[in-house]
Formats: structure tokens, sequence, C-alpha cells
């Protein structure tokens, strides 16, 4: 059997550790106890949460006792971030997004039999410290010429803006939590982003100094795609693991879309396909890159992870209905509305002539033009031929009572969206 931290490095997931040779011999020796924290500044996780939801997820399979933290504390104070200070959550907001996240979560850990995972929220432990425990019993452990030296306190300090103490202060309160956690549960390794690594090792420090044991810290790379750009951003914004926030036909589009050269290694990060399945769809990116193989079984690992098998196939029923391959009629309505979001398009009623349709959605210039389409047999409504120059639109045309899908030729497909 490949060792666990083998099988993390094969699969692009270890960047750091703080000693490999003690942490291989702990795994060994174990099981260990792991945390990670995620801090509720949204309501929802992202792409980058979702890799070191992975990590946990493999360190679990191995027999690891898993902890998963939300910072109802520490997403109060928020992390530094080297560009600018960040706007505060108030205390309900934060523990509306501790709510959500720890239902998020659930689905990628298993949460019942012989090695369930940990849930906690570090409010629980620092709410009841005063100012001044907290300042004596963690503060004092604490050297600020260490502190500085920290990448974005850094990058904060020389800017013009500066830093506040209220963020300053958060690699106190994320060493706490390790601290807490490794009193608490015998908790000996805490993973994150390689970015993270300053506020991660603060905790290694506090536990060394206060209960002079030695602990460990494994961080992930950052994934970039072939341009050296961080993934889970599209066109400025993050890809969320929520349904709400990112629908799950978008979140199917943006792994589809990933480049060839990119899939092999998201597949080994975020699939658990072994090297043999991981190497053919490799061959198929570059030999048959028009079937675009290893993006379908990327994207459909990953949303059935995040989303689930039934999401999933509503998605690629979708894909199938904008190729013309499918009855729209098949699609659940939320679905449909998702898939047809993006489309050029416009309004319309039931009564409305077909060639009006055709040139309010840009399909046509004209009606004139319109009526040269629909007569030479190019025009489809709802994946269906239509050859009546004089069709009306009906209310069945309208999908869930939404909307009516236009397509003139092959590829060029417009959205009739019914007139409230």
């Amino acid at each position: 059997m490949t060792h666990i931290l083998d099988e993390l490095r094969w699969r692009g997931l270890v960047a750091q550790t703080t000693d490999e040779a003690a942490l291989r011999q702990a795994f060994d020796d174990g099981p260990i106890t792991v945390y990670c924290g995620f801090d509720p500044t949204a309501p929802s996780l992202h792409f980058g949460n979702l890799v070191q939801l992975i990590v946990l997820r493999h360190l679990q399979r191995a027999g690891h006792r898993v902890i998963c933290l939300v910072g109802g504390s520490t997403g109060l104070i928020g992390d530094p971030k080297a560009t600018a200070e960040r706007v505060l959550k108030t205390k309900d907001e934060a523990a509306a997004n501790v709510a959500r996240i720890q239902e998020l979560v659930r689905p990628f850990l298993e949460v019942e039999g012989d090695n369930p995972v940990v849930m906690v929220n570090n409010l629980d432990w620092t709410a009841p410290l005063s100012a001044l425990d907290f300042l004596r019993d963690v503060g004092q452990h604490f050297r600020v010429n260490q502190m500085i030296r920290k990448e974005a306190i850094a990058a904060r300090l020389q800017s013009q803006e500066g830093i506040s103490y209220t963020e300053f202060s958060y690699q106190l309160l994320q060493g706490l939590d390790y601290l807490h956690l490794f009193r608490e549960y015998g908790c000996t390794l805490q993973t994150g982003g390689q970015d993270q690594w300053g506020n991660l090792t603060a905790g290694v420090d506090l536990i060394h100094r206060v209960e002079g044991a030695s602990v460990q810290v494994l961080t992930t790379p950052l994934i970039t795609d072939e341009n050296g750009m961080k993934y889970g951003k599209s066109e400025g914004n993050a890809v969320w693991l929520s349904a709400d926030m990112t629908s799950p036909y978008a979140f199917y589009q943006y792994w589809i879309n990933v480049a060839d050269g990119e899939t092999g290694k998201l597949l080994r990060v975020f699939t658990d396909r072994d090297a043999e399945q991981i190497s053919a769809l490799e061959e198929s990116a570059r030999e048959r890159p028009h079937l675009r193989e290893a993006q379908r079984a990327l994207a459909s690992d990953v949303t059935t992870l995040v989303h689930g098998a039934a999401a999933t196939a509503q998605v690629e029923a979708a894909s199938q209905v904008l190729f013309g391959r499918a009855d729209p009629a098949t699609l659940e309505a939320g679905t449909l509305r998702d898939a047809t979001a993006e489309l050029p398009g416009g309004s319309a009623e039931a009564g409305d002539s077909l060639l009006d349709a055709l040139v309010r959605t840009g399909l046509a210039d004209s009606r004139g033009a319109a009526r040269r389409l629909v007569g030479d047999g190019g025009v489809s409504l709802n994946n269906a031929r239509v050859d009546d120059v004089d069709r009306l639109l009906t209310p069945e045309d309208f999908l869930h009572g939404q909307v009516a899908l236009l397509k003139r030729g092959r590829k060029s497909l417009a959205a009739v969206r019914k007139a409230s």
C-alpha cells in the first residue's frame, strides 16, 4: 500500500512540511489527529478550500482522525491580506456563515462510523477568555520581531495603510487554536495552503514553547493554470462550492473549459482516479483533444463530489440540450435557468410571432431575414425544426413557463425569455 505522504505528494498536494521525516514516522506510528481551519469570511467555501477538504478526505480514508475547525472567532478578525485591511463581519454575519460552512463540509468527510470527523468552532474556547488572560497566557509567548517577518504582515507594514492591531493579532488566535486542539484532542498536524505558512507555524512555535512538544504542519501548493494564474477565479469571481453562489451548471462548465495540458494535474488533485486512469485521460487530451474526454471526466468527478450525482446528471443533460442532442423539456427548472443564463436573448409572450422572436434575440436582422431562415429549414425551437413561417409562440413553448430555446443553424443559440 502506498504511504499516505507519498500518495499526497504524487497527487500534488504537498508543498512544505515542518519536518518530513518526523511526519512520515508519525503517520507510520499512527493514527494521528489532524486539523484544518476554515474562516467564515463568506457564506460559502471556495475552490481553494476544496483542496484542503480533499487533503482531509485522503487522511481520514487512511485511518487518521480529522478535525474540521470553522473559525467563529478568527472569522471575526480576518486573516491579514498583503494588500489591504479586511472589512470586519458582524457577529451575526459570522455566526450565520459558520452554520452554513459546517453543513457544507459534511458531504466531503465521514460524519458517522468508527472514525467520524470532529467539528469544532474556535469561538467556544476564545469567547470565555478575557483580554488580560489572552495577553498573559498566549501573547507572552509570541515575539513581535518574528511576527513582523510574516509575508503578509511585512507587506502591510511597508504600505501607507499599515496594519491594525486587530489583524496583527490573528496569528495569536490561530496559534491558540492549535494549542487547544493539541491539549484537547492530541492533534499533532495542521494542514493549510502554502500562503498560510506563517500563520500555521505560529501554532507549532506556541506548542513548543508552552508544552515542549513537537507538532507538524503540511501545506498544499497554490494551484495555478498554465499562465500562472490562480485556479478558482472566473472573470474575477470566486468559484464557490455553494450551489446558490456558483450554480452546479456553472461549476461543471468551469472544469470543462480547463486547458488540455492542465487536466492531468487537476485530475490528480481533485479526483480519486488512479495513475493508470489519469495517464489514459492525459493521452486522450494530447491525441484526441477535440473529444475533451479528460475535461468531461474531471468535470463529472468534481461536480459529483461537490453537488452530488443527481446534479451532475442534470448539468450533463443540459450540455446535451445546448448542443441540440436532447430534449430541453427533460431539464429541471433550475438547471434550465442556469444553462440559459449566459445565452443572448430577448423577451416575448405567447401569441408573438416566431419571426419577431428571431429578430429580438438577434438571430435575424429583420423579419424578412427571419422568414428566409425559417423557409430554408435553418431554425429550430426547443431543438425541433420549424418550417412554418407563420408560427406563433404558444405557452407550451416556454419551458417551465420561463424560456424557449431558439437556434439558427447548428451553433447560433438564443433564449426567448417569457415577458413578465
